[in-house]
C-alpha cells in the first residue's frame, strides 16, 4: 500500500545513488556533493516530507514565496539559500533568513547584501552566479569580468565568498553538458588557485534535474534538484 510523499521518498533514493556513482567516478567520495533540494511552486507538506526523508538543504527561487511558505517549514537543521535572481529591493527582507545567497549578479547586489548584513550583525555566505553560456536572458557575470568583479566584491564585510554557482544552456548530448561543466570547473579551480582573502571557492553549484549527473562527474560540490525529487513543478493561475 503506497504511503502519503513515497514518491519524494522512492526520488530522492534514486538521486542519491546516481549522485553517489557519478561523485564516485569523479574520484570523490559521495558525501563531497550537496544535494538542495528546489522547492520553487513546491507546498509546505511536501517539502516536509523530502526534509524528513533526508533532504538537508533546500533552495528557494523567489523571497516572498519563501516568506509565505517559511512558517510552515520544519527547518530544525536544515541548510537553506536562495537560489533565484535577487533585486536589490528585497535583500533587506532575505538577509539572516537564508544560510546562502547563491545569485549574486553583480557588484551593486555584492554591496546591497554587504551593507543589510553589516546592518543586522552578521556576515552572509554568497556564491557568484557566472553566465557561463553568455545567454542574454540570464543573469550572471561573464567568465572574463569575474576576477574584476571579485577583486571589488571581496573587500566588502558583510559578505563572504564561498564560490560559484551557474545555470548553464539547455543542452541535449552528455558530451555538451559536461563541456559546458568542464568549462565551470576550470574557472572555478582557476580562482581557487589564486587563495585571494574571502574568496574560499569552496562551493561549486551547477547540476540540476536534467544535468545533475554530468555537473558532479564535471566537479560540482552542489546540485540543485527540483522537478526529479517532488514531480513537475504545478505553477498557480495567473
Amino acid at each position: 500500500m503506497e504511503r502519503p510523499y513515497d514518491d519524494i521518498r522512492e526520488n530522492l533514493k534514486r538521486i542519491r545513488e546516481t549522485m553517489a556513482q557519478a561523485a564516485l567516478a569523479s574520484g570523490r567520495l559521495p558525501e563531497d556533493v550537496q544535494l538542495l533540494g528546489v522547492t520553487k511552486t513546491v507546498p509546505p507538506d511536501r517539502i516536509n516530507a523530502a526534509l524528513e526523508a533526508g533532504v538537508t538543504a533546500i533552495g528557494e527561487n523567489r523571497v516572498q514565496e519563501f516568506l509565505e511558505k517559511r512558517d510552515a517549514l520544519h527547518l530544525e537543521g536544515a541548510g537553506v539559500h536562495l537560489i533565484g535572481h535577487l533585486q536589490t529591493n528585497k535583500v533587506s527582507k532575505i538577509v539572516g533568513l537564508v544560510d546562502m545567497i547563491e545569485s549574486v549578479d553583480s557588484v551593486r547586489l555584492a554591496k546591497a547584501v554587504s551593507d543589510a548584513s553589516v546592518k543586522s550583525g552578521r556576515v552572509t555566505d554568497i556564491l557568484v552566479e557566472v553566465n557561463i553560456g553568455r545567454e542574454e536572458a540570464k543573469s550572471g557575470v561573464f567568465s572574463e569580468n569575474l576576477e574584476e568583479m571579485l577583486e571589488e566584491i571581496r573587500l566588502f564585510p558583510g559578505i563572504r565568498v564561498c564560490g560559484l554557482m551557474t545555470v548553464p544552456p539547455i543542452l541535449e548530448t552528455e558530451k555538451e553538458k559536461r563541456a559546458i561543466f568542464s568549462q565551470m570547473y576550470k574557472l572555478f579551480i582557476d580562482i581557487k588557485g589564486k587563495n585571494r582573502d574571502n574568496v574560499l571557492m569552496n562551493v561549486l553549484s551547477m547540476g540540476m534535474s536534467g544535468d545533475y549527473r554530468e555537473a558532479i562527474l564535471e566537479g560540482a560540490t552542489l546540485v540543485r534538484v527540483g522537478s526529479a525529487l517532488f514531480g513537475r513543478r504545478a505553477y498557480p493561475p495567473r
